[in-house]
């Protein structure tokens, strides 16, 4: 579809610099189209303060404000928790979270009859993958404008240049411009200083952590907590029935207040640069610590350890954006096979910064206090004699032949 064909475009909105810049943007390089924007609210809070207001003052005939917080907690972030998914030790917040906004987007887009989506995506980053194959997976046959990879733009520097001439509210300056992405579940920060690898985060400024204070700054006296698992999905709190959804956003009271969950990386983006980010993931952290935890007590050996190698691809999955395919749903469904009798209590000691464990109990446990102790018990250990023969036969072989053919 050329341009002038174009008359209604849903963009998926935020609020933050680069969707407030592209309701003008589109207006001004697409005929003067009608723009609906579409929040999804993911648990990003005050970001969504006076949000619908700031759209259409900006040029939006309308704002949707979805809430999708039970539907990306629940269809999103506990199978990847459950899957121990993880990409280089990132706990995929912006990641699981793509998919869950980007179905909603095609939705209204389909529901609106609009000619085209839009997103703030810019042209370096994982984003713009994970937003268009979940819209090529919704819709498509929609069109996708991506302004980062059309406008002349060039830097964060010079959108501000762009809102500032167009009236645009930010609630961002030049000299805290972080590039950040925040949800329930974690809150990133990347650019400024730390673009250079070797300044150390600033995590004991002012106002630079949001969700937890750094661990210097934590108590000094340890918090303990209790978490029930039943099938690997976390159902209480300290012996108190929550959602999933209320469990995490509890953890990230009492994880950030106690310095865990902080992460300095320097990541292999999808599009091939390596780039560095710091994430906050207080509640995340504990929920992923302690559902390990308890799989140590309730997964059979080669399950576990084939679990582990699955959650690798699992994780890339979700970083690439891959969330509708047949292998991430295969992938999940052999998760929650796995997670069938993962059920029990876990008792973690939350000390600035660290996770230690101080307790699980399961009823499907398959740790034998009577099997494993150092005391007397009815294991045989002469029945190691014959097992080592038998397990160790073909290293003594090969020794054997390789000894012959020395000679």
């Amino acid at each position: 579809m050329e341009k002038k064909d174009i008359k209604k475009v849903v963009l998926a909105y935020s609020g933050g610099l680069d969707t407030s810049i592209i309701i003008p943007w589109l207006k001004e390089n697409y005929n003067n189209c009608e723009v609906i924007a579409v929040a999804g609210n993911v648990g990003q809070a005050d970001e969504l303060d006076g949000l619908e207001e700031k759209a259409i003052k900006t040029g939006a005939s309308k704002c949707y404000i979805l809430d999708l917080t039970d539907d990306y907690v629940d269809n999103y972030i506990i199978p990847t928790m459950k899957a121990g998914a993880l990409y280089e030790e990132y706990y995929l917040g912006t990641s699981h979270a793509r998919p869950c906004i980007a179905k909603a987007l095609a939705e209204i887009a389909i529901k609106e009859g609009a000619d085209a989506i839009a997103h703030g995506c810019t042209g370096k980053g994982n984003d713009q993958v994970r937003f268009e194959l979940t819209l090529k997976a919704f819709a498509p046959d929609m069109q996708i404008i991506a302004p980062w990879r059309e406008w002349s733009i060039k830097s964060r520097e010079e959108e501000i240049d762009y809102a500032e001439a167009h009236n645009v509210p930010l609630k961002i300056n030049r000299e805290t411009n972080y590039s950040k992405d925040k949800n329930l579940w974690h809150l990133s920060h990347e650019g400024l200083d730390l673009e250079d690898t070797g300044n150390e985060p600033q995590y004991e400024k002012e106002g630079f952590l949001e969700m937890g204070v750094s661990p210097l700054k934590a108590p000094d006296k340890p918090t303990y907590i209790e978490l029930d698992f039943v099938q690997g999905i976390p159902v209480a709190l300290d012996g108190k029935k929550m959602s999933a959804k209320e469990i995490i956003l509890k953890l990230n009271e009492i994880g950030g207040a106690n310095g865990i969950g902080l992460l300095d990386i320097v990541e292999n983006r999808l599009v091939g640069m390596k780039c560095r980010g710091v994430y906050e993931t207080p509640g995340g952290a504990i929920l992923y610590k302690a559902h390990s935890v308890l799989e140590q007590i309730c997964l059979d050996k080669y399950t576990m350890h084939e679990k582990q190698k699955l959650s690798v691809t699992f994780g890339e999955l979700v970083y690439n954006g891959q969330w509708f395919t047949p292998l991430r749903e295969a992938l999940s469904a052999f998760v929650d096979k796995t997670q069938e009798k993962v059920t029990g209590k876990v008792k973690l000691k939350l000390y600035k910064g660290n996770m230690i464990n101080a307790g699980v109990w399961s009823d499907y446990s398959l740790y034998s206090e009577e099997i494993a102790t150092f005391g007397e018990s009815d294991y045989n250990q002469a029945d190691a004699t014959g097992f080592i023969n038998l397990f160790g036969l073909p290293i003594k072989v090969q020794a054997m032949v390789d000894a012959k053919n020395k000679k």
